[in-house]
């Protein structure tokens, strides 16, 4: 396979930039695409990058998750994010116990949990003044949110300008995934003489008044809602999208909307008072306490993480969209098979900060450290001070031992605490030891401080950083 990459700073109009590095307006970016012959080529090379990747987080000190990702926008069969740990992470993270399962939660499959017995026996409407959530209607009904079917509406905008309103039916303790509610609804794009969809929100009141004929009962929504509430028009779907989540369609004598406010309906049946809707989609998001797919004893936990590298496997969507060919040995035109595979250089700085940091400052680790050691020099007048530092600091430089020497004419304690602000992982301080021929040694991870001999000193930080780099 061909791989071609690039690093290189990217301008992007952030609308809110925020967070330092970690989202920007501009930024560093390595980027990589592969070119094959076929899939399994393909599959190589990603399991190649893969591994490379999870190589380049170990060696740069960071507690890290690959997850599976939603590709969005750009596409493809399956993606990867790699995800450093940190309680800034602007993503949510869920994976199993025992670290064989891991995904973004837009992404993200589980088993929900159980549905309890319902206590409605037979069916009938019901008046439920002030129910407009879950919450207050099980409070008032004295049921589990496992006996209610909860009916979500949506507005999706296709990129030629059609409406189409979506009704969701899921069970009343699940929420929707607007991920992967997007997603289905891009499968459908082609229905509606589309290719994607520009937007997906909730209507409020306003959104509502441009297609619908009277006002809805929000809060109160059957799963049989007339499509007379839409106004018909070229913009504007006559009827609503109906898709039914797998948490609902197995739910009997379940509770539900009536499309009437203040009033709901108990002890109702698919196939008996509502019809089940033939689109059945998993668009449920899962959670913390949902069971693992691939084991039911394991439980999901979350975690918050920062994106900082993405792998996709992206086929043929771009080489045959841009005409992007081979020869194979048959002597036909047959499209590139594609790969793409980035990382947030920059953001992977930010990221390291955000997962190792104390009172004092950063604690870098020391792969990525902008240098290894600083020697300080408490008091630049002393002559003896000064000669020592100074060796030390073209020996260890000499070394490839990346150095800072701190001859400030600044007192001893700012130097020591600019030294933890920065958060250089070694210090050597060249203070009153010297006439025991020995050197202050101080780890910046722990704040373990020691008395070594001079002579030790290269020997010693090279030993700290050859097992900080395996």
């Amino acid at each position: 396979p061909l791989h071609l990459y690039q690093l290189q700073t990217k301008f992007r109009d952030e609308i809110r930039p925020r967070f330092g590095l970690m989202r920007g307006r501009e930024f560093i970016m390595k980027d990589g695409y592969s070119f094959h012959s076929d899939q399994e080529s393909l599959k190589k090379t990603y399991q190649d990058m893969d591994k490379a990747y999870r190589n380049m987080l170990r060696r740069s000190g960071l507690e890290f998750r690959a997850v599976d990702a939603d590709s969005g926008a750009i596409g493809g069969s399956g993606s990867q994010e790699f995800m450093v740990l940190a309680d800034a992470g602007e993503d949510e993270i869920l994976y199993s116990e025992d670290g064989k399962y891991a995904a973004n939660v837009e992404k993200a499959i589980s088993m929900p949990p159980d549905a309890e017995v319902s206590p409605f026996e037979s069916y009938e409407k019901l008046e439920t003044p002030g129910t407009e959530t879950i919450e207050k209607l099980c409070k008032f009904l004295k049921c589990s949110p496992t006996n209610i079917v909860k009916n979500v509406l949506y507005q999706a905008v296709y990129d030629n300008g059609m409406t189409v309103l979506v009704l969701v039916n899921i069970r009343g303790d699940q929420d929707v995934n607007d991920v992967k509610l997007l997603n289905e609804l891009t499968k459908l794009a082609g229905s509606y003489g589309a290719k994607t969809v520009l937007a997906l929100t909730v209507p409020d009141v306003e959104a509502q008044k441009k297609w619908a004929t009277k006002s809805l009962p929000l809060g109160y929504i059957a799963p049989d809602l007339s499509d007379d509430y839409i106004t018909s028009s070229k913009e504007v779907s006559s009827k609503f999208l109906r898709m039914v989540d797998q948490t609902a369609i197995n739910l009997t004598n379940f509770a539900t909307g009536s499309n009437e406010s203040g009033y709901h309906v108990v002890g109702a049946n698919w196939g008996q008072e509502f019809q089940l809707p033939k689109l059945v989609v998993d668009v449920r998001k899962a959670q913390k306490g949902d069971r693992s797919i691939h084991d039911s004893n394991q439980t999901l936990e979350t975690a918050r993480g920062i994106e900082v590298g993405h792998i996709f496997q992206l086929g043929t969507k771009y080489s045959e969209a841009m005409g992007a060919t081979y020869t194979n040995e048959q002597g036909e035109e047959v499209p590139l098979v594609m790969g793409c595979y980035g990382v947030g250089v920059s953001r992977l700085a930010q990221a390291a900060v955000e997962q190792s940091y104390d009172k004092d400052g950063i604690i870098w680790p020391v792969a990525i450290a902008p240098y290894h050691v600083v020697i300080c020099i408490p008091n630049i007048k002393d002559a003896q001070q000064m000669e020592v530092a100074e060796s030390l600091y073209q020996e260890l430089n000499e070394a490839g031992i990346e150095t800072i020497l701190d001859d400030r004419d600044e007192r001893a304690g700012v130097k020591f605490k600019d030294a933890d602000l920065i958060g250089i992982p070694y210090r050597i301080v060249t203070g009153r030891s010297l006439k025991s021929g020995k050197v202050e040694f101080v780890e910046r991870a722990n704040h373990q401080s020691q008395e070594i001999p001079v002579a030790e000193v290269l020997s010693t930080i090279k030993d700290l950083i050859e097992k900080a780099l395996k």
